[in-house]
């Protein structure tokens, strides 16, 4: 027994090492090969505006700010419609729960590339013959005094909010599928007694489910905020790949991945380092925002249990 469990912890000890080195593997390759357009430019590649191959001018601040934006856009979309599709399953009949339950799962089933297409052929129209000139020549929110310079008054299709509404909607069945588990996990007596002193639905998810599963409930939105943050293909199809900075969210735009996936195959020399620096700043923007998350799921807990 003393020599399974011995060979158990060593097993345990050397697949958490493997993974240790295959990270840091990745930060020093990354590094390294990205290490001419830091002594080129340093600390302001990461400020720069220009990407101009013919020049062989390199910046990464386009491709940042759309990472962003995108990223943001889809959870804004996401949250809500998650959070209200799991309280709705938990709750629901176990059949219709179920069915429904499979039917969100499903979305995360299909390729990226699917979504992708999806949105060439079908979203990007969408947005293009209906949704945008609702917004722009409808409700007029280009002429709002604050409001009107995120919406601008050129529009296509392809853009910042096309791109974060495929985000969502890839991001949606991880962050519900997550929720719908936190919120089983809720003692039901907990709930019964909410219901019991008059609370509504609204009241119980707000203040029993949500201050209980509050662990589980950011765990679900960073692993929607890392699955939008690396995606690919489907925003590649649909978010213009212009590599200058966005001037409105309806306006064409690039991200990291977006970036190096129009540009890896036919780049070299100084242009090859840069998109190695910005595949270095999506990794460290990963790491950092799972560091925050640690952090503020540490204080949280810490928090509470002074409290109790």
């Amino acid at each position: 027994m003393f020599k399974s469990d011995s060979l158990f912890k060593w097993l345990c000890l050397v697949s958490a090492s493997i993974i240790g080195i295959l990270m840091l593997g990745f930060f020093i390759q990354l590094t390294v090969s990205s290490s001419e357009i830091w002594q080129t430019y340093g600390l302001g590649f990461l400020a720069s505006r220009d990407w101009d191959p013919v020049n062989d001018h390199y910046g990464a601040l386009p491709s940042i700010v759309g990472t962003l934006v995108t990223t943001a856009i889809s959870l804004l979309i996401a949250l809500p419609l998650a959070f209200s599709a799991a309280l709705y399953l938990v709750d629901a009949r176990p059949l219709v729960g179920e069915i429904l339950g499979h039917a969100i799962d499903l979305l995360a089933a299909i390729p990226s590339i699917i979504y992708g297409m999806w949105g060439l052929f079908v979203l990007a129209p969408l947005m293009q013959d209906y949704v945008e000139p609702f917004l722009v020549e409808t409700l007029k929110l280009n002429t709002l005094p604050v409001v009107g310079k995120y919406v601008g008054s050129d529009y296509n299709g392809f853009g910042l909010l096309t791109a974060g509404i495929i985000l969502s909607i890839m991001i949606l069945p991880y962050i519900c599928a997550i929720l719908r588990d936190v919120f089983l996990m809720t003692p039901p007596m907990l709930r019964e007694s909410a219901y019991g002193i008059g609370c509504t639905k609204w009241e119980t998810a707000k203040d029993i489910i949500l201050r209980y599963g509050i662990r589980g409930i950011l765990g679900a939105v960073f692993i929607g905020l890392g699955r939008a943050l690396g995606e690919t293909m489907a925003v590649l199809f649909v978010i213009g790949n212009i590599m200058d900075m966005p001037e409105n969210l309806l306006s064409g735009a690039t991200t990291i991945a977006s970036t190096l996936a129009n540009n890896f195959p036919e780049a070299d020399g100084l242009q090859r380092s840069a998109l190695f620096a910005l595949g270095l700043v999506l990794l460290v923007m990963s790491f950092s925002i799972q560091i925050l998350a640690q952090y503020y799921l540490h204080a949280t807990s810490a928090k509470r249990g002074e409290e109790r």
